[in-house]
């Protein structure tokens, strides 16, 4: 079998203006960059014009099991059930997000799908694409400069420099910037205090730029960004540095979306990338927007598993853009969930060693019902969650391997058929398409059975308080029994009370691994107590970060980084990208 990135360069792509024709995008709608790469330029009259049929033109959301070494393969199933569709003849637009180069060198390489359902040019959109996230880098940092700028020249605002919660930002995975000492030396180089770098998916700017619906909303959420407080703890603001416009104008070009194709032709929409795990996890709204004004269906997805990137879409995400999705489809393969119901059985007690390979990997190429059955709880209560948290319909993918037995696939899908959900068997890696049919056949059927979303609702209601809005999300979505906040958070919640910014959606931060926000309890756990260490504010975003267990903002690299096999060769190509 072909690596990744030797099937996407085995494929003669069309160029990226034909494809722009499929979608009635006329050269003038367009900016090139390059021959298989544009910009979209018209992207705000398409939405103004056509605000009735994106409200009526059915969104697919994927999502998934929480994530394992195992792999759950949801970009793939996302991109080959775009290609799916499209050959059932469905005008069809796959909307997804831009990677981030922390991944791509650190421990997940590559993140266009994989085999025969990737997006194209994969080497491009892994690496530097059209520029987006540099610009949205330079934005934040710009910010930073002019804010420790303010403080050289005088301090008119009378900031206090214990109090500036504005971090700088690299999109890299690089620990050594977690806490940093900036202004060292003489006065000439500034005011000394410490500082810290975030990756810059984590950054506020990528949230503000992924949730704004047009140039006047990014520009009024990117003023609203509060960077510090002054001595007597009044929050300033970007606008109070009169940094706004100058951020703006970095980000105006970067805001048009992005049209590449699969590579099967179909149009893709790849357009900002937020984290799920420190984020929303969602492209930008002005990406999906544009894909349902130019679609008959679109196909988006979202970060890690659905208690993450599929809640924070439907909470956070939906509320701002008045998007309800008609169906939604949770990925698992057989191996993730054994690799789940391993773990569980370990922590249960059980003695599993026959089947390790090593600390962190268990043998999921050999039958075992047993395990499978224990880890069968992860993927039934996403499900759930889905059908009945939110009321949406909801499909099952799972993600074929060769190793998967006849038994195992049946006790999947007789775990769903439990639920009133079709598991639908997906082949999409090995074979494109035509391993998604089946698949795509049910999407459709889901769509065509639930025209009326109104049994939609969300996991709580923003006039709640922060307490209780994330007691919601802990107790409906986790399944934990409660929530300890710590006495600093409870601090913080009592400061976003008095500043009247308590009325907003939640966003938290825990890791993707688990419901829980420990990472080692994996399955369905149940009677754990997530713990709230910190609370902050993203006013330009419009959410609450609430931060648990020891979530990061900045990742590390592994001991053998995805970066050490990245080269390129004597043609001049790049490889080692999957």
């Amino acid at each position: 079998m072909k690596s990744d990135i030797e099937i996407a360069q085995s494929i003669k792509p069309h160029k990226i203006n034909e494809i722009a024709r499929t979608l009635n995008l006329s050269e003038d709608n367009i900016e090139l960059y390059g021959k298989y790469k544009a910009k979209i330029t018209n992207y705000d009259t398409l939405i103004k014009n056509n605000a009735e049929k994106i409200n009526k033109t059915p969104l697919v959301l994927v999502s998934a099991i929480n994530p394992t070494p195992a792999g759950e393969g949801k970009t793939t199933t996302t991109i080959g059930l775009s290609d799916a569709l499209n050959k059932l003849g469905k005008k069809v637009v796959v909307a997804l997000r831009e990677p981030s180069l922390g991944p791509v060198f650190g421990v997940k390489g590559g993140a266009c799908g994989g085999g025969y359902a990737q997006v194209i040019p994969m080497e491009d959109i892994n690496l530097h694409f059209t520029g987006d996230f540099h610009a949205i880098g330079s934005a934040n940092n710009l910010i930073s400069a002019m804010l420790d700028n303010h403080i050289y020249q005088g301090n008119v605002l009378n900031i206090d420099i214990d109090k500036i919660i504005w971090h700088r930002a690299v999109d890299m995975n690089d620990r050594v910037l977690r806490n940093i000492t900036v202004g060292q030396g003489s006065e000439k180089n500034g005011v000394e205090r410490k500082d810290s770098y975030d990756i810059t998916v984590a950054s506020e700017i990528m949230a503000v730029f992924c949730l704004a619906k047009d140039l006047n909303d990014l520009r009024d959420r990117l003023g609203r960004i509060i960077i510090a407080y002054d001595k007597n703890d009044n929050p300033i603001t970007v606008n109070d540095i009169k940094a706004t416009g100058a951020v703006l104008a970095l980000l105006k070009d970067a805001f048009k979306p992005n049209l590449v194709q699969t590579l099967e032709g179909t149009p893709a929409i790849i357009h900002g990338g937020p984290f799920a795990n420190i984020a929303h996890g969602c492209n930008s709204v002005v990406a999906t927007k544009t894909a349902l004004a130019l679609s008959d269906i679109t196909v988006t997805e979202a970060g890690f598993g659905a208690d993450l990137g599929a809640e924070k879409f439907l909470d956070i995400k939906c509320r701002v853009s008045n998007l309800k999705p008609s169906c939604v489809v949770i990925v698992a393969t057989v191996r993730a969930l054994k690799h789940h119901g391993y773990s569980y059985l370990e922590n249960s007690g059980k003695d599993v060693s026959a089947y390790k390979l090593d600390d962190k990997k268990f043998n999921l190429n050999i039958e075992n019902i047993e395990a499978l059955k224990a880890g069968i709880p992860n993927l039934v209560q996403h499900v759930d969650n889905i059908k009945n948290v939110y009321g949406l319909p909801c499909v099952v993918a799972i993600n074929a391997f060769p190793t998967d037995t006849e038994n195992e696939l049946n006790i999947v899908a007789e775990e769903c058929k439990k639920l009133n959900v079709s598991a639908v068997l997906s082949e999409v890696w090995a074979i494109g398409s035509e391993g998604g049919i089946n698949l795509a056949k049910e999407v459709l059927k889901q769509i065509d059975e639930n025209r009326d979303l109104s049994t939609f609702k969300f996991t709580y209601n923003l006039d709640e308080s922060i307490e209780n809005k994330i007691n919601d999300i802990a107790k409906k979505i986790y399944r934990a029994s409660g929530v300890i906040f710590t006495e600093n958070a409870k601090k913080q919640i009592e400061t976003l009370k008095k500043l009247n910014l308590d009325k907003l959606p939640i966003c938290i931060a825990k890791t993707q691994y688990s419901f829980s926000d420990n990472a080692k309890l994996l399955g369905a756990p149940k009677d754990f107590e997530i713990t709230v260490r910190n609370i902050k504010i993203s006013a330009g975003a419009g959410f609450i970060v609430a931060l648990t267990g020891d979530i990061m903002t900045m990742p590390g690299l592994p001991k053998v980084p995805s970066a050490e096999k990245i080269d390129v060769d004597e043609n001049g190509n790049i490889v080692g990208i999957f």
